[in-house]
């Protein structure tokens, strides 16, 4: 006859049971601290709003002014200067009377115009990236960048501490995680403001689910993947096209009006109000396209380990007039660019194929190369072993196959 345990020890069992399982999960599950951004909108009041139209004034100007001494430079002496350099030479602009009012925004925000024109140099002479040009206040992207330090950047209820601007209001939409290394703030065309905090965070691995997948980017179905799943493409400017047109022509009627009667069209206040309102609908398709490729990114990297893509000429294929509309709208860079940080975040890897392997043209079954088909082709079926293909989802098959082969032939898969 069994002896019957006491609660206590029984309660002992399923407390120890639990730690070991808990013990087990910590060994499996890997945290890496990664880079993470967080983007708020944020709700400046008058004085806030003309502080941030004059930081970012001071920092395109910082940026432009160091930009022709460093071409002027390059030009006498064949070198260019440096960021050390040219944060000397911004330290004594401040100090001139002429520019003394470089001092009264954040010092962070030219510092880092510095940065990015350092960097864009260097990027320019690896030849990753063209010369760099100048900025211009037209330009829709009007941004600064602050670093934090001493507590500057923090959450306070609904308000958001930044530097120089005090306490702002902001929307907070989710809890922000992790060391905070700086913030920018953005005004988009439509006048709306935001601030894109990155922070440093442990970011846990996803569990293995020993799945890998090849994935086919078309345009009348976005993404086809070599399991035989479909994502619909969605066509988010289409959808808006018609108004886009409307509002398009009415911003146009009005530029021509305020041309008529002599004014400029930074002063046309009936202007401002339509160019903001078409805006606001470009910026309603973006915020749709975004959302619809995170959904879709994070779904892929949760559901596979191994994702094979092919890498596209996106660049090439918008040359042609017929297609260029349909291929800016599916936006495949931008997914791929999700897909490469979020396997990098999640522990999965991503193997990209040569855009001129000919995915569309092998039989997946048998291997044999059919040669080219014409667009208007969707289905085929295989002379060699009569297979009947679907187009799409043959190319992601073959996708997949191929990305497996590099994978093995890569030393230290």
């Amino acid at each position: 006859m069994k002896t019957p345990r006491s609660k206590s020890a029984g309660t002992y069992g399923v407390r120890k049971r639990n730690e070991t399982v808990q013990a087990l999960t910590m060994v499996e599950v890997r945290a890496v601290l990664q880079l993470k951004a967080y983007e708020y909108r944020i709700y400046p009041d008058k004085k806030q709003e003309t502080l941030i139209a004059r930081t970012i004034g001071s920092s395109r100007f910082v940026y432009n002014h160091f930009l022709e001494l460093w071409n002027r430079e390059y030009e006498e002496t064949g070198k260019g200067l440096t960021y050390f350099a040219c944060s000397k030479l911004l330290t004594k602009m401040k100090r001139d009377p002429e520019t003394v009012w470089l001092c009264e925004v954040d010092k962070f925000s030219l510092q880092n115009s510095l940065r990015n024109l350092s960097d864009a140099f260097s990027r320019f002479f690896k030849g990753q990236n063209e010369h760099p040009q100048f900025k211009s206040k037209k330009s829709p992207r009007q941004s600064y960048t602050t670093q934090y330090t001493n507590n500057n950047i923090a959450v306070s209820g609904n308000f958001l501490k930044l530097p120089k601007l005090g306490l702002v209001k902001f929307a907070d939409s989710r809890d922000m995680k992790g060391r905070i290394l700086n913030a920018t703030v953005r005004r988009k065309s439509s006048g709306k403001f935001f601030v894109s905090i990155i922070c440093e965070e442990e970011i846990c691995e996803l569990p293995k689910t020993d799945s890998s997948v090849g994935i086919d980017l078309g345009i009348i179905d976005f993404a086809v993947m070599s399991d035989g799943s479909r994502h619909d493409n969605n066509h988010f400017t289409r959808r808006m096209e018609e108004r886009l047109r409307r509002e398009q022509r009415k911003l146009a009627k009005r530029a021509l009006i305020a041309e008529k009667r002599g004014i400029r069209l930074s002063e046309a206040r009936n202007y401002q109000k339509q160019r903001r309102k078409v805006a606001r609908l470009y910026e309603k398709v973006a915020n749709q396209r975004n959302e619809f490729l995170n959904k879709l990114s994070t779904e892929i990297v949760k559901n596979h380990d191994i994702i094979c893509i092919e890498d596209l000429n996106v660049k090439g294929m918008m040359r042609n007039h017929k297609l260029a509309k349909s291929i800016s709208d599916v936006s495949w860079t931008s997914l791929v660019s999700k897909l490469q940080y979020k396997a990098s975040w999640y522990g999965k890897e991503v193997i990209s194929i040569g855009r001129w392997f000919p995915s569309s043209q092998i039989c997946s079954e048998c291997g044999h190369k059919d040669g080219k088909k014409p667009l208007y082709v969707r289905e085929w079926t295989c002379p060699v072993c009569h297979t009947h293909h679907d187009r799409d989802v043959n190319a992601a098959r073959n996708i997949l196959a191929e990305g497996l082969r590099i994978r093995a032939l890569t030393p230290g898969s």
